[in-house]
């Protein structure tokens, strides 16, 4: 594995809170970014390798702690216990959140050697639903949504704004997330003609890329790896593939895995 090096960096956002972000840096840049978005435990060891997996292709990431304005710096909650993180979760507004977002990607469009318009962002859980928030909101290149909660119906408006390809992704028996609410985000994207994949891992649960919960699932978070990994290396950095794909009739894929 290439080496990385990590960093806490402290951001003002726009309402003059203070926040910090974890930062993973490539030792080979690409020149492209990832925004990685937390889940609804903060920033976790697993939010941390997620930003340390794309440093290691090559990507400079981010980390912002979405907590920052009611949760102390560092500040991750168990997952066996919702209620320690309710109060936390609760407490964003999109207001802020939209703030917090801009200022974390006004962080990666400073840094030297980023390609300003090879910036993709990823979000598992809440911070699924702050991804789709981040690709209608600010210029990403790429955006991909994991299991990403309260999309449908609370941000179906912006279906029409997503800016980059968005990549789905959901767990076939996720309790919080039924049929319903993965059809009404689908429907929405078609209606506006984004370019989009959506798929859905069968046996998966909430939360199963996280190795340190007990709804990890090895297999479905090995093949859901290999499709992010394909999605942003094409977006972000395959540039002649995207070239190509960009002379191809858009396609919009349906999958179950």
């Amino acid at each position: 594995m290439p080496s990385i090096a990590t960093k806490t960096v402290t951001l003002t956002v726009a309402d003059h809170t203070v926040m910090a972000a974890y930062v993973a840096i490539p030792e080979q840049p690409s020149g492209a970014a990832v925004l990685v978005l937390q889940e609804a435990f903060g920033v976790t060891r697993h939010i941390r390798s997620v930003a340390d997996h794309f440093a290691a292709q090559g990507y400079l990431a981010i980390a912002p702690e979405l907590f920052h304005r009611t949760a102390p710096q560092g500040f991750e909650g168990p997952y066996a216990d919702f209620k320690a993180v309710a109060p936390h979760c609760y407490a964003i507004t999109q207001g802020g959140l939209s703030a917090d977002l801009d200022a974390a990607f006004a962080w990666l469009n400073t840094q030297p050697g980023t390609i300003k318009d090879r910036i993709g962002c990823i979000g598992f859980c809440m911070g699924g639903r702050a991804a789709f928030l981040a690709n209608a909101l600010l210029p990403i290149k790429a955006a991909v949504s994991a299991y990403g909660g309260g999309i449908a119906p609370d941000l179906l408006h912006l279906a029409t704004k997503q800016s980059g390809p968005l990549m789905l992704i959901w767990g076939g028996i996720d309790k919080h997330i039924d049929e319903a609410q993965r059809s009404a985000v689908r429907t929405a994207l078609a209606e506006a003609g984004k370019e989009f994949s959506d798929t859905l891992y069968a046996t998966a649960d909430h939360g199963f890329f996280c190795p340190d919960r007990p709804a990890y699932n090895a297999t479905a978070s090995s093949q859901g790896w290999s499709a992010v990994d394909a999605f942003f290396k094409l977006h972000l950095c395959d540039f002649a593939a995207l070239r190509a794909s960009r002379s191809k009739p858009r396609e919009v894929t349906h999958g179950s895995l």
